[in-house]
């Protein structure tokens, strides 16, 4: 029995010690440098699904031939980043489905491009959202509009299992997300909201948090980019403006450089 004991324990000892070591690696060997390597750029809305419309325009339009700009500055200038569109023609994409192409494709960032309306014809300026429930009751207008997408969807009630975009109480579930990717996020927004406002002098309204649905099962850091408000006659004719979107669209790509470069440089 003694000697049972005392090997039990020697086989313990040596699991224990086995697993400590286990924790370290060998001398000179180092962790997998992180490199930024795919991007899903996300036209909002499309085909069935037009977003707002403005006096001219649809949003879906607007936010297409940004998302198409976007990438092609990123494949241009950015050789060893792989850009994969959620959709690049007038088609409609399910709203879940969009989160599940990046996250099928490992990508490292996700960014969903729309245009913003209100009812007041006045408002005005860019910003970018996060995943987040901070400030939800001011911003529940636009988030019930963005994730009300889902109405449209065949079979959405069993698809969404019961969530109702336009239910307050719906948005519960959202308070249990994970917050692994906010930081990544909340810089990446920041950066574009700063370019908007010093590189295409539109006026910021800065980085906030909403509860999308679209940013809420991305497993990478997330944004949602709104251009401006189309329901705006103003802002409606900037963003229709080849030029503007191709400052737009430059201003995107140049925050994704820069947090790229950020990134990368803390390895």
């Amino acid at each position: 029995m003694e000697r049972f004991k005392v090997k039990n324990i020697l086989l313990i000892s040596i699991f224990t010690l086995s697993l400590v070591f286990a924790g370290f690696s060998p001398t000179g060997t180092k962790a997998p440098e992180y490199r930024l390597k795919r991007v899903v750029i996300d036209a909002g809305h499309g085909g069935k699904d037009p977003g707002a419309v403005g006096a001219v325009s649809k949003e879906k339009d607007i936010a297409l031939a940004v998302a198409l700009k976007v990438g092609e500055y990123v494949k241009k200038n950015l050789p060893g980043v792989e850009v994969i569109y959620t959709r690049n023609s007038d088609v409609f994409v399910e709203l879940k489905e969009r989160a599940n192409i990046a996250n099928r494709n490992k990508a490292d960032l996700f960014i969903s491009i729309h245009c913003n309306a209100a009812s007041n014809r006045a408002a005005y300026g860019t910003e970018t959202f996060v995943m987040g429930t901070k400030n939800f009751e001011a911003n529940f207008e636009i988030v019930k509009r963005e994730n009300s997408v889902i109405l449209l969807e065949d079979n959405y009630e069993e698809s969404y299992e019961g969530f109702d975009p336009t239910s307050p109480e719906s948005y519960i579930m959202f308070n249990l997300t994970q917050k692994a990717f906010l930081s990544g996020s909340i810089s990446l927004a920041s950066k574009i909201e700063s370019d908007f406002s010093s590189r295409v002098n539109r006026t910021s309204r800065g980085v906030k948090q909403a509860p999308l649905y679209v940013l809420w099962t991305t497993s990478m850091p997330s944004v949602l980019v709104e251009l401006g408000f189309i329901s705006n006659r103003n802002e409606e004719a900037f963003m229709n403006n080849k030029d503007n979107q191709a400052y737009l669209a430059s201003a995107i790509y140049r925050s994704i450089k820069a947090y790229k470069e950020e990134i990368e440089e803390l390895q």
